[in-house]
């Protein structure tokens, strides 16, 4: 697929957690509250920091873009559930920054899947 908006969802998603990834790997007072709160710190962030570097890394190899939009899809999901169930939508006065980018993410992620659908192995054979 080569339209614009693929590419660049693409590279929207990618850059919005490969942003993230220095706040997780280095232990900002925001992400240790967070994982905190989840009773995840620091092993949880950790693990999660590296699931999201390798999600990037598939975001932006092109064979491997429905990859990296399946581990976005589900690892943003399991963020804004968290944010539901556990954090509340603002975290540390952010105004709710958090949780608007992890439906970005969220959204482009299903846009992904959704153009990338026919290359998944074992799902391609039931899509047209």
């Amino acid at each position: 697929m080569g339209s614009i908006f693929f590419h660049a969802a693409r590279f929207v998603a990618a850059i919005i957690i490969g942003q993230t990834l220095y706040f997780k790997f280095s232990g900002s007072e925001e992400s240790k509250f967070i994982f905190s709160v989840l009773g995840m710190e620091p092993w949880g962030r950790y693990g999660l920091a590296v699931l999201e570097t390798f999600c990037v890394l598939f975001l932006l190899i092109p064979r491997f873009v429905w990859f990296g939009a399946l581990m976005g899809f589900n690892l943003m999901l399991g963020a804004v559930l968290s944010h539901f169930v556990f954090l509340g939508i603002v975290v540390q006065n952010d105004g709710g920054f958090l949780f608007v980018l992890a439906l970005v993410v969220f959204s482009l992620s299903t846009y992904l899947l959704y153009v990338e659908r026919k290359k998944i192995p074992y799902i391609n054979e039931y899509w047209d």
